[in-house]
């Protein structure tokens, strides 16, 4: 397998597109109550994605077990594990948690990440889970040892 090296200019070309997903997940957080669906929450992240001159990485992906996949981003609500479908029926209800994973092509590079949300106030083994992805998150955004303020912020339903 060939190991190909980044040049600075496009690390910082992944970067943008990183920055754009965590945007995206930013601007779903604000939206993301009891009585709305995942199909909304999905043409939310497209056009939220679009409007920033990227496209949605998950659109249209190939499936070698049936068609491409048909939205923008993957929600799983509650006990699905990994990669759920948007759509109409599924209606998020005070208590869910909801994982969305974001995907975003721009300047020919990919951005992917994905966070999981409390849905208004969640049962406190939920959250204990939700205290767990923080302590992760905040080791990703570089060992500073500070909790991040998303974790809160996206649990207690307060904007970013």
């Amino acid at each position: 397998m060939k190991i190909f090296l980044k040049t600075e200019d496009e690390i910082e070309l992944m970067r943008q597109a990183n920055r754009l997903v965590g945007k995206t997940l930013g601007e779903l957080a604000k939206h993301i109550k009891p009585g709305v669906t995942t199909l909304q929450l999905d043409k939310i992240a497209e056009e939220f994605i679009r409007d920033n001159g990227a496209v949605p990485t998950f659109k249209g992906f190939p499936n070698p077990y049936g068609g491409p996949f048909p939205a923008s981003i993957c929600t799983s609500v509650n006990d699905v594990v990994v990669h759920g479908v948007p759509n109409n029926e599924t209606v998020l209800k005070e208590g869910d948690i909801i994982s969305i994973d974001c995907g975003t092509l721009l300047n020919g590079f990919n951005g992917d990440s994905a966070y999981t949300f409390c849905v208004g106030e969640v049962a406190d083994d939920v959250k204990q889970l939700q205290d767990h992805q923080g302590i992760t998150l905040s080791w990703y955004r570089g060992s500073t040892g500070r909790k991040t303020s998303w974790r809160y912020q996206l649990c207690s339903s307060k904007s970013l």
